[in-house]
């Protein structure tokens, strides 16, 4: 048992990697009647930072929000957060698990805030993105690639 090696999961450090705020009908965008479509897109990577155990895990959302025809585009907000971890003694399945859905709990909050906040400071309603269960994604994303028969690899 003195040979296995400990097991030690941290995070480093939280940082927003880049955000953008677009509203390219304005002025007059804020003249017409508030009714968006929303919607959502969610991504997810995780990266080896070279040889040491540190991985760079990053969370993108964009969020477009146009009127009902789905003509005019009230807002479009991109949001990248990242974090950095560093994994000791942890591979395989409980690695990518660590990195595919653990860390992006971890780092969704600061996305929610940040989505909020660029879009309340834009004068539209308040965008508070619904929680995400990462861990049902991950699991989602594990079994539609083992009936494709892909492999799922962190770099």
């Amino acid at each position: 048992m003195a040979d296995q090696q400990e097991k030690v999961f941290q995070l480093q450090r939280v940082y927003l990697k880049d955000a953008s705020f677009e509203c390219p009908g304005a002025p007059e965008i804020f003249l017409q009647e508030w009714k968006p479509k929303v919607n959502v897109q969610l991504n997810n990577n995780a990266r080896g930072l070279g040889d040491s155990n540190e991985y760079e895990v990053e969370v993108t959302v964009t969020v477009t929000a146009k009127d009902e025809g789905e003509e005019k585009t009230f807002y479009l907000v991109e949001v990248k957060q990242a974090g950095i971890f560093t994994l000791v003694g942890i591979e395989g399945e409980e690695r990518n698990q660590l990195l595919g859905a653990y860390c992006p709990n971890l780092l969704f909050p600061y996305v929610r805030e940040v989505v909020s906040d660029l879009v309340s400071k834009a004068s539209f309603p308040q965008m508070v993105l619904q929680p995400l269960n990462f861990d049902a994604l991950y699991q989602q994303q594990r079994q539609q690639q083992t009936e494709g028969n892909e492999s799922v690899t962190v770099q």
